[in-house]
């Protein structure tokens, strides 16, 4: 069951004198009902909402420990315990679970870290000026005519570091326990894809290194194009070089093709995003593992053809979502 810190209690003891239900204040703090009732308890029978005196081992850590040990972590998350236990002034005898268990108790526990990519100031400023110019841009009337179009890499063997294996002691390097990988994942195969509420493009191989030309000429004019014959069709591409080269943009331009400006580092606001993540889990759960780069690419453009629109549809109609997100975190990272 979870422990309300001192600072907690002192928080849920005015709540409940300011009258607010023991239920209300045990879902704010997500603790059970009964936590917060036996709270009132001792409040009343002894005027304090601190620990009763008990008997066992005296705890390690005085108050301003504790305060000391909650504000490192909360102004460096990615501090670890060993470094606080180091930096803690004083004489003391502490070990890095004590720090843990600390933490623990206001809240903050270890957890994976979300990975976004590097803003800057301009970045941030140039996202909220993006998200306020599209706040009003409904599905019905512009988002359902937006192509939205990416590359992306898929490799053959994606190691995550989240792979467990089962095994005795002294069984680290048996055969049967290592998780044999080549190196660099076995390469990979780039595709390029684009999506909208109508349908979807081919999943197109792109081989080697992609430059303006390549892009124009085996990917713009033979796949881009057919899709946005329709006049009120708007294309999306991010900032990579081979999308804003003067090759690129003449040739979007001579043919007349509505390009949707793109703020730089904002792979959340694109939903395809999500489906190259759909399609890698796809690929990752069919019953035969592609075996070589043929395989993985066959196996990717017949998982492209099979996700259901309805799942493409319900990506793009989170698109006012998601500018109303990039505006409330200031142009920050947001849950897309």
């Amino acid at each position: 069951m979870a422990r309300l810190s001192r600072e907690d209690r002192q928080i849920a003891l005015g709540r409940l004198q300011a009258g607010q239900s023991q239920s209300a204040i045990a879902r704010h703090f997500h603790v059970s009902q009964s936590t917060i009732s036996r709270l009132w308890v001792r409040f009343q029978a002894t005027g304090s909402v601190a620990d009763l005196p008990r008997a066992g081992r005296p705890r390690a850590t005085t108050a301003a420990h504790d305060r000391f040990i909650r504000l490192c972590h909360l102004r460096n998350r990615f501090l670890s315990a060993s470094s606080s236990v180091q930096a803690l002034p004083g004489p003391h005898r502490l070990s890095d679970q004590t720090v843990r268990n600390r933490l623990h108790e206001a809240g903050l526990r270890a957890r994976r870290p979300h990975r976004g990519a590097v803003l800057t100031r301009r970045h941030r400023q140039n996202r909220v000026q993006w998200g306020n110019q599209h706040l009003r841009w409904t599905v019905r009337n512009h988002w359902r005519h937006v192509w939205f179009s990416d590359e992306s890499y898929f490799l053959l063997q994606r190691h995550d570091g989240r792979r467990r294996v089962y095994r005795r002691v002294n069984e680290r390097y048996a055969p049967n326990c290592v998780d044999e990988a080549p190196v660099h994942g076995g390469g990979g195969v780039m595709v390029w894809g684009a999506i909208n509420t109508a349908g979807r493009s081919t999943l197109v191989h792109v081989q080697g290194r992609i430059t303006a030309q390549r892009y124009v000429e085996e990917i713009l004019r033979p796949h881009a194009l057919p899709l946005l014959a329709d006049q009120d069709a708007i294309f999306q591409q991010d900032n990579a070089r081979p999308h804003t080269a003067r090759l690129t943009t003449q040739f979007l331009t001579d043919h007349h093709v509505q390009v949707l400006p793109w703020p730089s580092m904002s792979p959340d606001m694109n939903p395809i995003e999500h489906l190259w993540d759909e399609l890698d889990r796809r690929v990752r759960r069919r019953e035969e593992a592609p075996a070589n780069h043929r395989d993985l690419l066959q196996a990717l453009q017949e998982e492209w053809d099979t996700i259901p629109q309805q799942d493409i549809r319900h990506l793009i109609q989170s698109m006012p979502r998601r500018c109303r997100a990039v505006v409330a975190a200031q142009g920050s990272h947001t849950p897309y």
